[in-house]
């Protein structure tokens, strides 16, 4: 495996993506039925980002001295510091399975998916921490597999009412593209009703676009796109900027996060060629 997460955790596209996977569990938690949170490229769960580190330092290390006001953005580095001091480790940045078996209430359930053998050792550790620091914890899977097709498996689930996650390294952007999107295609064929969550990098503007046409014409149920970057979109150069596209957004979800999102930008970077955007795809 080339891409090593570690290497980037806790940057800006880390603080965008989690801050919105909050916020879509918090959007499904309104109702008391339990749901399903499957993952399907999990990773470790957990990263120490002690070292100096540039990525952190340009994501979560901006937001430490007067973060923006908008709850969404209170709650994500809220349930930070939490898991910072239950888990005794300052320099912790938790990754999405940990962020989110953090937030899940004990009707709810997770499944999470990966696929690298020392990765998955890492995250059952991370999660036995996080376990006996914090009990009770909701019922959690961990599996090793591969999480595309392991989508077959788990959807539909018997809650009837679900979050999907995918976020893959896009070792070979092309072929992960097109991959995501029949993960998407697949998921929702099985759970037409499932929210479907996939995050997607920004380093050519017109790949992004013609990705997100694409996804237009081959999934036909409502998609919200949330887009936040901090350079210019058509670069080429590096990780210009961060993605998630979401199938079935929950109602109220789009307003909120047309205000919260230019906050959370403002934050990370006041460069003249920053920005972000949230929008319904259209027809």
């Amino acid at each position: 495996m080339k891409y090593r997460h570690s290497f980037h955790a806790g940057n800006f596209a880390d603080v965008h993506k989690h801050v919105t996977l909050l916020a879509l569990i918090s959007a499904l938690q309104r109702k008391d039925k339990g749901f399903l949170y499957l993952e399907t490229h999990a990773g470790r769960g957990a990263y120490d980002i002690s070292t100096p580190n540039a990525d952190a330092a340009g994501g979560i290390g901006r937001l430490g001295g007067a973060p923006p006001a908008a709850a969404e953005i209170a709650a994500y580095l809220a349930l930070l510091g939490r898991l910072r001091a239950q888990l005794k480790q300052r320099h912790l940045y938790p990754g999405s399975p940990l962020l989110a078996l953090a937030s899940l209430r004990p009707q709810d359930r997770a499944v999470l998916v990966e696929l690298q053998g020392s990765e998955v050792n890492a995250l059952k550790h991370a999660l036995a921490d996080y376990a006996q620091a914090h009990a009770p914890a909701p019922a959690t899977q961990v599996e090793r597999g591969d999480g595309y097709a392991r989508l077959r498996a788990w959807l539909p689930p018997p809650e009837r009412r679900g979050l999907t996650f995918i976020d893959p390294p896009y070792e070979q952007t092309g072929e992960d593209f097109t991959a995501v999107t029949q993960a998407l295609a697949e998921g929702l064929r099985r759970f037409p009703t499932g929210i479907m969550a996939a995050w997607y990098p920004i380093k050519d503007e017109r790949t992004t676009n013609a990705w997100l046409q694409a996804c237009r014409r081959a999934l036909t149920v409502p998609l919200l796109v949330s887009e936040l970057w901090l350079f210019p979109r058509d670069s080429r150069v590096a990780l210009n900027g961060s993605g998630l596209l979401i199938a079935n957004p929950p109602h109220p979800i789009l307003g909120h996060m047309q205000l919260w999102l230019p906050q959370l930008q403002a934050a990370l970077s006041g460069a003249p060629a920053a920005g972000s955007r949230a929008l319904m795809l259209a027809d």
